[in-house]
Formats: C-alpha cells, sequence, structure tokens
C-alpha cells in the first residue's frame, strides 16, 4: 500500500479551480478499488491518498492523471508501507 502525501503548490484559490475535475479523478479509482480513503490535510496544505497497489510505477501512472498533477497544483510524496496490524474491518484490503 502507499499513502500518497499531497502539498499544494499553488494557492487555494487555484486549488479551488481544478476541485471538482481532482474530485472525479479520486471517484474514478475509488470505483476501480484502488483508492481506500483521501481527505484534505489540516492545516489545508494539501491531501492525504491510501492507495491499494503495491506496484509504486502504477501508483505514479495513476497520479499523472489527476488534474492537480497535470497543471502543476500539487506535488506528491509516495511512502510504501505493509499493514501488520489493523481493525478487522480493513482486512479486505489487506488480504486483496
Amino acid at each position: 500500500m502507499f499513502i500518497v502525501l499531497l502539498e499544494y503548490m499553488k494557492p487555494l484559490n487555484v486549488v479551488e479551480d481544478f476541485l471538482k475535475e481532482h474530485v472525479d479523478f479520486l471517484d474514478k479509482h475509488y470505483k476501480g478499488g484502488d483508492f481506500i480513503f483521501s481527505g484534505r490535510r489540516d492545516p489545508r496544505i494539501g491531501g492525504v491518498i491510501l492507495v491499494n497497489s503495491n506496484d509504486e510505477a502504477t501508483v505514479q501512472e495513476m497520479l499523472k492523471e489527476d488534474p492537480f498533477y497535470i497543471n502543476k497544483v500539487a506535488e506528491y510524496e509516495l511512502i510504501k508501507f505493509t499493514p501488520t496490524k489493523y481493525a478487522d474491518e480493513f482486512s479486505p484490503f489487506v488480504n486483496s
């Protein structure tokens, strides 16, 4: 799995200009089973996405579809990890 940390590189008014397209991108990957959760960072300096993939190249290709990436609104940090302890409700993602 990967935790993806987004950091905005543009002011929030520019982020807002691309937010609907970004949400459409997220929805596509939720429907495909790629994303587990996502949300804004607090303070609002970017976002977080939990990606259900073990292949960094695949994750990078997904992120290249994000309007935030295409329009240089955000930069991305990928953190690969293997869950070793988790709530029972999380097991379908870990064991898939």
